[in-house]
């Protein structure tokens, strides 16, 4: 909502909590919402679609820099068996 607000988002697509997908959109037509993803990654903005999709989109953005044997590590030190493949 801050993004959107900022006008950061404008041009992009984004997610966010499934509880104010609807308020996103009135926001802002000029973002294109979109539901049943965890996170969107725009290149420079990564929005998620809440806590739980906040915690997946943090081990892509791990693995994005460090690499995946690096957010696997991080998953099991963290035991969150949803990300380790």
């Amino acid at each position: 909502m801050l993004l959107a607000q900022a006008g950061l988002l404008s041009g992009l697509k984004a997610t966010t909590h499934h509880q104010v997908l609807e308020t996103l959109r009135d926001m802002a037509e000029n973002i294109q919402v979109v539901d049943n993803i965890r996170f969107i990654d725009n290149g420079k903005i990564i929005t998620s679609a809440g806590i739980s999709a906040g915690i997946d989109m943090s081990f892509y953005i791990v693995e994005r820099f460090y690499g995946q044997s690096t957010a696997e590590a991080t998953a099991r030190y963290m035991e969150y068996s949803r990300f380790i493949k």
